[in-house]
């Protein structure tokens, strides 16, 4: 394993992760359910989905050496564009997502219930977003499935946990717009980094 691409899996995507509705709905699971179990279903969920983000990038990598830098690049720059446009309603978009979490989370669970709703919400709602996508990018650009898979996941359970146990507090104190252009920002030097790196090849 590559503990390069494990840790730039997770500087990538924890700030990408922070202001996105995976935080928004392990806080608002968090309030209905125990967080324990809340936090186990929710880590499950995105444990499966980094791994069928890791497992289609190897399609990825059969293309020619270019054409995957290419592709690549452009990923990271359509992210960095994506979370820099989103970035002044942010807090209109959290507020947004928690009410439609909280219609999906009426019944209060307990035990492998309420982790099992967990996993459920959580696996339907996070498809095609914008971590699977770097996900996918990070093993297209380095080659290195297992480190960017660990990076990936590590980067949701920390994203997830501190939700469940600090969710509110950090919300009143985080400003979701800035941390929106920390996350497009981040991605905007990976585009550059691979526009570089097409311009030398």
């Amino acid at each position: 394993m590559n503990w390069h691409v494990t840790l730039l899996t997770f500087v990538l995507i924890v700030p990408v992760e922070l202001p996105d509705k995976t935080f928004v709905a392990a806080l608002v699971l968090s309030a209905r359910y125990r967080p324990l179990p809340v936090w186990t279903g929710v880590g499950l969920a995105f444990g499966v989905q980094s791994l069928v983000a890791v497992t289609a990038a190897q399609l990825v990598t059969y293309l020619p050496e270019w054409s995957t830098h290419l592709v690549s690049t452009l990923m990271f720059a359509v992210g960095a564009v994506l979370l820099i446009v989103a970035a002044p309603r942010a807090r209109a978009e959290q507020e947004e997502q928690e009410h439609e979490f909280e219609a999906k989370a009426r019944e209060a669970k307990v035990g492998w219930r309420a982790a099992l709703a967990s996993f459920l919400l959580l696996f339907a709602a996070e498809w095609g977003d914008l971590t699977q996508l770097l996900t996918i990018n990070m093993v297209a650009k380095y080659g290195s499935p297992v480190g960017a898979f660990v990076g990936s996941w590590a980067a949701l359970l920390v994203v997830s946990g501190l939700a469940v146990l600090f969710g509110r507090a950090l919300l009143r104190y985080m400003r979701l717009s800035l941390l929106h252009y920390v996350g497009g920002a981040v991605c905007a030097v990976f585009a550059v980094l691979g526009v570089v790196q097409l311009a030398t090849a």
